[in-house]
Order: C-alpha cells, then structure tokens, then sequence
C-alpha cells in the first residue's frame, strides 16, 4: 500500500494518499492555486483536475478565499448548449474554470471559496462523467455583463442615474456606453426593478440613449433631452444586457449522477445551470442570487436551472433564485421534426428551433415517439437501432421496426427514454419578470412546499409545443402542493398556474395531458385567477386557499378557465367571502367538471 502511495505522488505531484478505502486528497494550492492573490488560477486548476482525473476516487481541495480564473491558461472546449446555441456562424468555443472530463467519483470542496470570472466563462462544466459532487463554493463575474443603474432623478428635461460600482460604462461623445473584460454592450435589452414593490418589468433604455450624457461624478451621470413624460420614477433600477446568448452558467452533459450541494451562482452569462442528457442530478441549497455585499439586483442572464433531455431523478431541494431575466427552472425536452424517410426504416429529423442544436439528442436503444405537431398526440412509438448526428442540424436515426402507419414528413420526434422523474421542493423563486417553473416530462413531477415570489407571469406553467420553442413533451403524473404563490402574474394580468400546451387542433375525446393535482396551496393574486388549464384528462383543483394581494386590490374575473379539459374537480377551495366563486368553461360540457362552484360558458 505504501509503494501505491510512492506511485501516485510520484506522477501526481503533491497529493495526499488515504487508505485504498478512502478517496485521495488532492490540494489545489498544490498546484499552484492561491486565494486572495489575484493571481491567474487557471492552470493550477487545469493541473489539479488532471491529477483527480486519473484517480479513481479523490477529493480536490480548495483554499478558503477569492480565487480569480481568467481565461487565459483555462480549460477550452466547443459545446453546444440547448436553449444558447445561437447561429452556425459564431463560435462555439468556451473558456471554463472548472472542467471535468471523464472524471468518476470525484468531490469538489470549495471550503467557502469565492471564484471570481475574468471575461465571459463558464463556471463548470461536467462531461461524460459520474459520481460528482461539487459543494460550499461561489462564483461570480469580476465584471458581470449585466449592468445596473439607478436613477436618482427625474424631470422633463433631465434624469441623473448612479451607475452600480461593478458595472463599467464611458462617456463617448455624449453618448453611455457600458463595457466589460473583452467586450462592448451593443444591444441593449433592458428591464426595470421596482424595489418598492419588488417587481421586475420589461422596459427601455432608450430614452437615456438618445439623450446627451455627461459625467456629473465617479459614478453620476446627467442625461439631459426632452423626456417629456419622465419613464421612471426615482429609484428605479435599470438592469440592461445584450440579449445575444452565446454561454452558460455552468454546463452538465452526458454524465450520472451529480450533486451540488450549498453552490451560490452570484453572476452567470447567458443561459444558467443547464443539464442536457444526464441522469440523475441532485441540486440541494444552490442559490443562484447576488452576493448580498454587491448591491446588485440581477444573478442570472436567462433561466437559473435548465434541464435539457435528461432522465433519472431531477431534486432541487432548498434551492432559491433572485434575480433572473427569464425562468428560474425550465424541464423539457426536445422535438425534433421529421424532413426525410427513406427504406421506411431510417429517418432524418432536423432540430428546428435556433437555439438548440448542435448535440446527439437520440442514442441507440432509445425509446421514441411519433407526434402530429397539430394536436401534439402520439401517432406511434418505435426503438432506434442507431442514431448519428449528421451535421449541427440533422441526425439520422434508424429504427428497429417499421415505421408506424400515418407517419410522414413534417411531424416530429419525442425522445421518451430521456425524460426525467422531478422534485421541486422546499424552494424559493423571487424577482424574476417571467415564469416560475416550466415543466414538461411525461413522469412523474412533484412541486411542494415552495415560495413562488414576485414572478412577473405564471408561476408555474405546463406548456409543450411542436412549432416555436419545440419544447416536449406532455405531463402524466404532476402534484404541486402546499406551495405559496404570492404577487405574482403582475406581467400578465394573471398570477395563475398555466396548463396551455400549443395543440392548434383538437381531437374529440383525446387530451395532451393528463392526471395534474393542485391542493393545498396558497395564492395571493392581484386578481381572482388562479387557474388556466387546455386539453387536460383527470385536474384535480381542491383545498387551495385564495386571497387578494391587499384589501384595495379591485378583484375580477374568474377563478379557474378550463378550455377543453375531461374529469375535471375543483371543490373545496377557499375564496373571499365577497368573491364569485367563477368557472368559465370552453369546448367541454357541463358534466365534465364536478364542482362546488359557479359555472358559466365562454362567449
């Protein structure tokens, strides 16, 4: 055992070697890792992920501190990222601070370390490898790319903003310009934060950017035009970026069985935490939220954790998220369409939306299904006996068995081995100006005892679509209980869950979904609608309590939309006493729904 030990020093460097039982520890500052120098870590941490690659199991040890990667020395590779890919022009290479290829068994212990990005950077990225576990560490952007004033002061003629510390900008010829660590902002998608009433709004720069800027201090700035109407109040805080997504925060692909556990995602570039064709992945107290020190609003460019054709177990388990310009979580997979047949056995499908493609979304021995991207119902199931990808755009996949009857060009292809069991638990989602939680997998899903915060739409929204996002598939066994949905839906006129899947055409007597129960959870809403559902066999509405946001919110409309829907209950609900207890019912009879409320057909 010692002459094992004498081995792997020998070619690892400075590692400490525990009993064969034990997994090997593995010192960052080893390798040349030093925290709160400002140092480049980047190739020490290139080193010490080697070294742990070519053990069987270890743990690497970071020093406690700020430890700043830059890109140059880091770690490259091309990916292509579902949901961030955005043309075929633009590179694909990226510059990452951790990467773990072909690793097994391997801990990641950041001792409460701050990892601090130089330059657009994935955080990590985790490929083809199990067993991995990444906890008690954050990363941030020394420059984040999102950029963040608040106005001080508003009138016809003029408006003063104070520019956040960590946002850098210029006065070019009377003109604001931000800019970063290798990059200039050029387009400029802007939403506002109200931090009265904690809500995120769709808005425009554009006022200040046609306007003639100067310096009034280190961090003032004086825009001065005719602004008429002043477009913001005292206070608000714009938060600006460009909307081009050519990153991720952090990047999960074809790997098993990974955990983060206490991980703080302070700043994140393009697209959050995306998974894409893994198994088994385990996010527990993960915050993706800014550092409370920075002052800053925004943590996250787009959604916060997106899962792309995974399978296994999705748990996000005391997890929070605040601040993101899109959904804290997104759950799908992906339809392909169908462009080519030939031998009736082999196929070409093309990924159709452009921002995903680029990656194997099949595999040999899959499972798949056949769907009319019409009325999104099955047409037929097969196995493939090979999948290729043919180029960034196409894969050709061969199946085991004759094609199913009525299959042709133009319908698409669901991947059903790779989707995932989900538990959304215990969580809390807060300032975000869209969605809460997007989920669409045909097993089984459980969303219990969260927060639900502030989200600008829907809270929770069960869509599935063959024809803009591409986004499969339809739910068969979903619970969301004892959640607290509160003051949300502000953007949408609606702080309602959402079933709305995109079938263009109805077939009498089938439905997309099936088999969705809502009990037990609260709403405070800014109108009575709680409820939208399309094309849903078996909802289950019953023991929610429903109260308005304030006692001089005017409370209107109905409570519950059903459109389509079969074996539907909603009993037992609470309402103000002074509401209608309204059902507004379309493209379904009467019988249809069993319940203690009032009924009324859509005009």
């Amino acid at each position: 055992m010692r002459s094992i030990g004498l081995l792997l020093l020998f070619f690892l460097g400075s590692v400490s070697v525990l009993p064969a039982r034990d997994p090997v520890i593995v010192r960052a500052a080893d390798y040349g890792v030093v925290a709160d120098s400002r140092q480049n870590a980047a190739p020490g941490l290139r080193r010490a992920l080697e070294a742990c690659r070519r053990l069987p199991a270890s743990v690497l040890v970071l020093p406690a501190g700020r430890i700043d990667v830059w890109p140059e020395g880091a770690a490259r590779r091309e990916l292509y990222v579902s949901n961030c890919t955005e043309n075929d022009t633009s590179s694909k290479i990226k510059n990452i601070a951790f990467l773990l290829e072909d690793c097994r068994n391997l801990v990641i212990e950041g001792n409460n370390s701050l990892i601090m990005l130089h330059g657009k950077m994935i955080s990590f990225v985790v490929l083809r490898s199990r067993n991995i576990t990444i906890r008690n560490i954050g990363f941030d952007y020394e420059r984040p790319t999102m950029s963040e004033l608040t106005i001080a002061s508003v009138g016809k003629k003029s408006i003063e903003a104070v520019v956040h510390p960590d946002s850098r900008f210029s006065i070019d010829s009377g003109r604001l310009r931000f800019y970063g660590e290798g990059w200039v902002l050029h387009a400029f998608h802007t939403i506002l934060f109200d931090p009265k009433t904690e809500q995120l709004r769709y808005s425009s720069l554009q006022p200040l950017l046609e306007a003639k800027a100067r310096q009034t201090g280190s961090r003032r700035v004086l825009f001065e035009g005719n602004f008429g109407q002043p477009p913001y109040k005292v206070g608000d805080i714009l938060t600006v970026r460009d909307p081009y997504r050519d990153n991720c925060g952090a990047f999960i692909e074809q790997s098993r069985n990974v955990e983060l556990y206490q991980v703080g995602m302070h700043y994140m570039h393009g697209l959050g935490i995306v998974s894409q064709f893994s198994e088994d992945l385990r996010f527990r107290k993960v915050a993706v939220a800014p550092r409370a020190e920075t002052g800053r609003i925004i943590a996250a460019f787009a959604d916060c954790f997106h899962f792309s054709g995974c399978r296994g177990r999705i748990l996000l388990d005391s997890c929070r998220s605040s601040g993101s310009h899109d959904d804290p979580v997104n759950v799908h997979g992906t339809h392909l369409q169908v462009t080519a047949i030939r031998d009736g056995r082999k196929l070409t499908v093309r990924f159709m939306h452009h921002q995903t493609y680029g990656f194997p979304a099949f595999f040999a021995g899959d499972s798949i299904a056949f769907i009319d991207p019409k009325t999104l119902l099955t047409l037929g199931g097969a196995t493939l006996q090979t999948a290729v990808l043919m180029n960034s755009r196409e894969m050709l996949l061969e199946l085991k068995e004759p094609l199913p009857a009525g299959v042709s060009t133009g319908h698409c292809v669901e991947n059903l081995t790779w989707t995932p069991e989900v538990c959304i638990r215990n969580c809390r989602f807060e300032r975000t100006n869209t969605r809460g939680v997007l989920i669409t997998t045909p097993r089984k899903v459980q969303i219990e005892h969260n927060v639900f915060s502030h989200t600008g739409m829907f809270p929770v929204l069960i869509a599935d679509d063959a024809s803009s996002w591409f986004e499969s598939g339809a739910v068969r066994d979903v619970t969301i209980r004892n959640n607290l949905f509160d003051a949300c839906g502000y953007n949408s006129n609606s702080g309602a869950i959402a079933i709305a899947p995109e079938n263009h055409q109805r077939v009498p007597g089938s439905y997309v979904h099936h088999n969705i129960r809502i009990t037990g959870n609260r709403f405070r809403t800014w109108n009575a609608a709680v409820l939208q559902a399309r094309s849903v066999d078996r909802l289950i509405f019953e023991h929610n309590k429903i109260r308005p946001v304030s006692a001089q919110v005017k409370w209107t409309g109905a409570a519950v939309e059903l459109d389509g829907c079969a074996e539907v209950s909603v009993n037992g609900n609470q309402l103000p006493h002074q509401a209608d207890a309204l059902i507004i019912i379309n493209q379904m009879p009467e019988n249809a729904i069993h319940t203690d409320w009032r009924l009324a057909n859509k005009k």
